[in-house]
């Protein structure tokens, strides 16, 4: 991509607080940009070849959406922690395998989005986060939900096409949670701790392609509370 392209995308960005350059196959983050860190709103990078993100990402103090999907990130800097407004983080498609810390200091964040990356494990202190309202982890290596979840302040967490066999009972204390979905794992109908059904806010529970099959929830203990949530929220929004 031409220096002339980038100028004017520049350009327009510092009227706009947008930059959006996807599809180009950039192999690094815009070091142009740094001249942008105090206007920019929005960044979308997705669809390029960028593996890592610099530390003067933390310099974007007025960023509320970053969209980094499709490259090739293995890790992010610690100075992603210091976007206090950032409230959406897509990062699906990468080749992530772990969080740094600094990322519980999102205060702001509401969505994150790691879908489609190399996690084994859930990743751990987003406890912090105390807008979160989704979790995409889909489509990872993921094997256990673990009991540090009841701390989440989700209302949403999408755990589709792992390799998840334990459910911790924890979860069902998680304060906001309703959707949890778990299709494409590997769970037996034993490892559905009770609690999710009787003792939860979950009123979505989906685990379609699991090892049992669906209709045999129905002998828990517990389900008729969960259905009398499910319909309950089914009638909220018809």
């Amino acid at each position: 991509m031409g220096n002339s392209a980038l100028k004017a995308h520049l350009e327009t960005s510092q009227k706009t607080g947008v930059f959006q350059l996807t599809g180009k196959g950039l192999a690094e983050f815009p070091e142009e940009l740094q001249k942008l860190t105090g206007n920019l709103r929005t960044v979308d990078l997705s669809n390029n070849k960028i593996e890592v993100l610099p530390a003067f990402i933390g310099g974007f103090q007025q960023l509320k959406s970053l969209t980094i999907s499709s490259n090739k990130l293995t890790s992010l800097p610690n100075d992603i922690g210091k976007l206090k407004k950032l409230e959406t983080l897509i990062l699906n498609g990468n080749h992530l395998n772990h969080l740094p810390s600094s990322l519980g200091q999102l205060k702001s964040l509401r969505t994150l989005n790691l879908s489609g990356n190399h996690f084994k494990e859930f990743p751990s202190g987003l406890g912090t986060l105390r807008q979160l309202d989704v979790l995409d982890l889909s489509k990872n290596k993921i094997h256990v939900v673990p009991a540090e979840v009841a701390e989440l302040q989700a209302i949403e967490i999408n755990l589709n096409q792992n390799q998840i066999s334990t459910l911790c009972p924890e979860v069902s204390r998680a304060p906001r949670l309703k959707v949890l979905r778990l299709e494409e794992n590997c769970l037996e109908l034993s490892s559905i701790p009770i609690s999710i059904l009787s003792d939860s806010q979950v009123s979505l529970l989906s685990v379609e392609g699991n090892l049992f099959e669906v209709k045999t929830l129905r002998d828990l203990e517990g389900y008729d509370k969960y259905m009398e949530r499910f319909t309950a929220t089914k009638k909220k929004f018809a």
